[in-house]
């Protein structure tokens, strides 16, 4: 038995489809997988049937693309058991999808300003299914072209960059995006009825929000992750003690579009008590609303 709260398809920035993703899952023996779309709902009542047919449970979940305007840096809030095309969710992801794939156009256009040979038409294509272009699918058709070998490296840097790190530039193709509050995002995951976690506090360093976020609602914090160290681990520990947290992990799994190939679904398992957690929070605040 193995569980995994963080994995993605090619719904949003992950290479693999639904189906691809289940076979992996039973040959890793994931028992109980969420599957967190950045932005969307979209198929997880799909998925959630499918799963009962091959004996895994597929918690419904999201992960949302929010940002600390007071530290101006990125939030991702993951969403657990939330109701698939909730209202809440889909106000206010909705304008972000679009802002996103408007961007991905934006960036395409610059790229063959600076002398790249790329089609917008092939970058759809490799998102078809989806909500929307992502780098990803930009990179790989840069990689179709022969300008690179790889999706994460010199060449996504010098295109996709945020800058302000050490006074770097941005990335010559780089579209800043406007994200959601992450208390925003907090309360819309809640209002769909699931358990608002804070995604991978190591990767942003979005440690010094939790109190805010705790406050604005926040349920749980992700400690195991692939980029997190043992350090960041016993930072989010003593967050989850102090803040009673439900702490829940994941591979954070992109498939062909993940930052290191050596990561498998179930590799950064959280255990079984995370899952029940998690389910005994719901119905913690179930409870509280009636």
């Amino acid at each position: 038995m193995k569980v995994d709260l963080h994995c993605h398809t090619n719904i949003s920035d992950g290479s693999f489809t639904f189906d691809e993703i289940l076979r992996q899952a039973k040959q890793q023996e994931v028992t109980h997988l969420a599957i967190t779309n950045h932005d969307t709902t979209k198929g997880l009542e799909g998925m959630v049937a499918e799963g009962v047919k091959h004996g895994i449970e597929i918690i419904p979940g999201i992960e949302v693309s929010a940002f600390d305007f007071e530290r101006n840096r990125r939030v991702h809030i993951l969403g657990y058991f939330i109701e698939p095309g909730h209202t809440a969710l889909t106000e206010l992801c909705t304008p972000l999808l679009e802002k996103r794939h408007q961007a991905s156009y934006e960036m395409v256009g610059k790229l063959n300003e600076a002398g790249y040979e790329i089609d917008w038409d092939r970058v759809v294509q490799l998102a078809e299914g989806g909500t929307g272009v992502y780098k990803q699918h930009i990179m790989q058709v840069l990689i179709e072209k022969g300008y690179t070998k790889t999706i994460y490296g010199r060449l996504y840097k010098k295109l996709f960059s945020r800058g302000g790190v050490d006074q770097e530039e941005p990335g010559i193709a780089f579209v800043p995006l406007e994200y959601v509050d992450a208390k925003s995002a907090i309360r819309a995951i809640r209002e769909a009825g699931g358990i608002p976690v804070l995604a991978h506090p190591g990767q942003y360093k979005s440690f010094e929000a939790v109190p805010e976020l705790v406050d604005a609602g926040l349920e749980g914090i992700e400690i195991w992750h692939p980029l997190h160290g043992r350090e960041e681990e016993a930072r989010a520990i003593n967050y989850a003690m102090e803040f009673h947290l439900v702490m829940t992990g994941g591979s954070d799994f992109h498939g062909d579009y993940g930052e290191d190939d050596s990561i498998v679904l179930g590799c950064k398992d959280p255990g079984i008590d995370s899952v029940d957690a998690l389910k005994k929070r719901k119905t913690s605040l179930l409870q509280k609303e009636v």
